[in-house]
């Protein structure tokens, strides 16, 4: 998104004025099935996805961004959560109702695809092996996660070693609890880093949302669900989403500073949604996004406000991210 508006180039400079150092950069798995698009004449007629992509990879770390690859969802559309085929990273187990049909091996080959333009890119700094894996409720367990998330980064370790894998919790990437007792294990050490999502209506298995929560509910939350990781020196975390609307409630400015609170008091990364001004599909606004809709003047408000807290606070080193979406 944002092509139609301003260069790629121009908009990497935007991301990099507004403080950020890095971007999420999400793909789904229908853009690697577009075949060759070639006319009659067998000459191409229109770039694929996958090579936009690859172009956008290119201007983002050009302009000294580090970016990482993020498979968002498996069909090409914006991501509701609604539609049973995209909750994980396969979906054979659905049968025929599937119109891109999936399974942890062609899941694996799309990483690879993605990946291999951007092996010697030492900006594309590892992969975010899948958004919020989720599934009908008690049927996608973190152990089936983990050991799919292993089998994924073990292939991708092969094709460059210094890569990092991020792993997101399940519940919609709330919930990485479950590696206190299962861990992710790699043949090489230091390569994981786990990941949470964390939203104002987050809060799942209560009947508060975090909107409603007082800060000693919330962060009691957040040490259950991923702080753990960082106060026991298990594992590294990025808070890979979170976000609020330009127009935000009471309830969203309550969860906003807490949110803010518990990132200031703790060694976690982190990554905004998002950057862009509308959303794809039908182009509606994206009330979350953090530009205007000529892709480089800023929203002045709260949340830039917040996040330039932050990465004052936050070393060079640190991953603070914007997603940019591409789906």
């Amino acid at each position: 998104m944002g092509l139609d508006v301003r260069h790629r180039r121009d908009i990497a400079r935007t991301i990099r004025k507004l403080g950020f150092n890095s971007v999420r950069f999400p793909y789904s798995d229908e853009c690697l099935d577009q075949g060759n698009q070639s006319d009659i004449n067998g000459e191409a007629r229109a770039p694929r996805a996958l090579d936009i992509y690859a172009a956008c990879i290119e201007a983002m770390t050009e302009a000294g961004l580090a970016v990482i690859p993020n498979n968002h969802i498996t069909n090409a559309a914006w991501c509701d959560g609604k539609n049973l085929c995209d909750s994980g990273w396969k979906n054979d187990q659905y049968g025929p109702i599937c119109k891109i049909h999936q399974t942890t091996d062609s899941w694996i080959e799309h990483w690879l695809t993605v990946m291999q333009p951007h092996v010697d890119n030492p900006l594309v700094i590892g992969a975010d092996l899948r958004n919020e894996p989720r599934g009908i409720w008690g049927t996608m367990t973190w152990n089936m996660w983990a050991t799919a998330a292993e089998k994924a980064s073990e292939a991708l370790l092969k094709m460059q070693s210094n890569w990092l894998m991020f792993v997101e919790g399940v519940s919609s990437a709330n919930d990485c609890s479950g590696a206190r007792r299962r861990p992710i294990e790699l043949s090489i050490p230091d390569r994981v880093v786990y990941s949470s999502h964390v939203y104002s209506w987050s809060g799942w298995g209560s009947f508060k949302p975090y909107s409603r929560r007082g800060y000693t509910s919330f962060a009691k939350d957040m040490d259950r669900n991923w702080g753990y990781l960082l106060s026991s020196n298990i594992a590294p975390v990025w808070v890979g989403e979170f976000g609020a609307s330009h127009h935000s409630d009471e309830g969203a400015h309550h969860y906003w500073d807490n949110l803010m609170k518990y990132l200031q008091l703790t060694d976690a990364d982190f990554g905004y949604w998002a950057l862009n001004p509308r959303k794809p599909e039908r182009y509606d606004n994206e009330t979350y996004g953090l530009l205007k809709l000529d892709w480089e003047t800023p929203v002045e408000d709260f949340r830039l406000e917040g996040l330039r807290r932050l990465m004052v606070q936050d070393s060079a080193n640190d991953i603070r991210t914007t997603s940019n979406i591409l789906e």
